[in-house]
């Protein structure tokens, strides 16, 4: 069994998540400059075996795309361009940066370590893949 790969994309930097080989923990893997996206999961997937990536899918209050999605839709056909033999699940990731923030708060990070938005990608990526596994 392979890993399950979750990607909360954006247009400056892309949240990373990752789960172990069972496919039950999910952990917050790394964050990456967006033009070095592919390359990054390129390599990263000629590393470990990946079954699947989950992309979020960000969504307005009343249920809408938002506008970021152009970007997300160029990226995912870019992704199978490259990636191809990997599937893809899109997964609703309302409230994830904001649940991440929190998260940052509870855990008990001081104010400086909660402005690396890096980090908050990373936990938004591993909020995303706690949410499909959760669903599966």
């Amino acid at each position: 069994m392979g890993r399950i790969l979750a990607i909360d994309y954006g247009t400056k930097r892309t949240g990373i998540a990752v789960t172990d080989e069972l496919q039950i923990i999910a952990s917050g893997l790394t964050t990456v400059n967006t033009k070095d996206l592919i390359r990054f999961l390129k390599e990263y997937t000629s590393q470990e075996k990946v079954d699947l990536f989950v992309i979020g899918e960000p969504k307005q209050m009343d249920n809408t795309v938002s506008q970021s999605e152009k970007y997300i839709k160029e990226f995912i056909i870019n992704l199978e361009k490259n990636i191809p033999n990997i599937k893809i699940e899109r997964v609703d990731e309302r409230f994830t940066s904001k649940m991440a923030f929190q998260t940052m708060i509870d855990s008990g990070l001081k104010k400086k370590q909660r402005q690396n938005k890096a980090l908050i990608d990373e936990i938004s990526a591993t909020l995303i893949l706690q949410n499909y596994l959760y669903s599966k």
